[in-house]
């Protein structure tokens, strides 16, 4: 049997008119600290988030979400919290935030690889 490593994940999720609450996931982050695993992945719905919001500007979300992005692979975009390690760019990035791109409580699993189980959290979650 392989051996299990706790991991964390939550879901990225994008809130076009945050007074009302409505949004649709269109990510995972997924952080492994035993396999030094920090990743995320996204992918937009266009023609849904459109018909949610038709105002939403989707090239400015894009932008935002591939910083978000560079930031769990700590590519340095001039950002400070893509300089800091692991944990904290990860609790960063899953803080609580009113803005259009929120992510889900963070939630606890044990895996035997991170990638596959982000792969498998993503097409139960997004896809």
């Amino acid at each position: 049997m392989q051996e299990q490593h706790l991991f964390e994940y939550a879901i990225i999720r994008v809130v076009p008119r945050v007074e009302r609450e409505e949004f649709i996931n269109v990510g995972v982050i997924l952080f492994c600290k035993q396999q030094h695993f920090l990743k995320g992945k996204f992918f937009l719905d266009k023609s849904k988030l459109l018909a949610l919001s038709p105002d939403l500007d989707i090239e400015e979300l894009e932008k935002n979400l591939d910083a978000f992005t560079a930031i769990c692979n700590g590519k340095n975009i001039g950002s400070v919290i893509a300089d800091l390690d692991l944990p904290s760019r990860f609790r960063w990035l899953t803080a609580t935030r009113s803005t259009v791109i929120q992510t889900s409580k963070v939630h606890p699993g044990f895996c035997a690889d991170a990638n596959t189980k982000l792969e498998s959290i993503f097409s139960q979650m997004v896809s």
